[in-house]
């Protein structure tokens, strides 16, 4: 998979499912990169073929629904959509 790594302080294992065309997930990234946090995300709409098919399999199990942007914390919670005040808590900010 094509994980692009965004540099800050490790708040959590953050790994943001994205579309490079979503307004909301584009905000996410930039409420991430101005919280300093560290974070790993693909941009799925990017992907093709049996690279796109694994990362929307691997995102159902965190998302049945498919929808963007979805933040997984720590391999335990997934924040979906841009929820700031829910972002925040879940790094103890």
């Amino acid at each position: 998979m094509a994980k692009n790594h965004v540099k800050g302080e490790k708040k959590a294992d953050l790994f943001l499912y994205a579309l490079s065309t979503c307004g909301w997930c584009k905000k996410t990234k930039e409420l991430l990169q101005t919280l300093n946090a560290e974070f790993y995300y693909t941009d799925v709409d990017l992907l093709s073929g049996q690279e796109r098919t694994d990362v929307m399999d691997e995102l159902k199990k965190w998302n049945p629904r498919c929808s963007f942007p979805s933040l997984v914390i720590d391999h335990q919670k997934c924040i979906v959509g841009f929820d700031e005040k829910q972002i925040r808590e879940a790094l103890k900010l």
